[in-house]
């Protein structure tokens, strides 16, 4: 896991869940197991999330059925307020 990342004050946190785990089938997004979940973190911006993912997703990369996946948590927690104007 990376180090405490501290966000400047005043700038906004967008915050990101990586995690992932073993998929039921390969074309769908249903969980094996949801007890055995690899929460990998919650980050600050996309760019770190993305690097997590990415070592997440190296480490199980000969399981096909393993996968990692990035959630903008920012866009839950504040939808409306969105970069863009478009709420998603």
């Amino acid at each position: 896991m990376t180090p405490k990342a501290k966000t400047k004050p005043g700038k906004k946190q967008l915050l990101h869940l990586v995690f992932g785990g073993e998929l039921t089938e390969l074309d769908k997004v249903q969980f094996h197991d949801l007890k055995r979940l690899d929460i990998v973190g919650i980050y600050p911006n996309y760019a770190t999330a993305y690097d997590a993912w990415k070592d997440a997703a190296q480490r199980t990369v000969d399981d096909a059925h393993m996968r990692y996946f990035i959630v903008h948590l920012h866009r839950l927690l504040d939808p409306e307020h969105e970069p863009g104007g478009t709420g998603g």
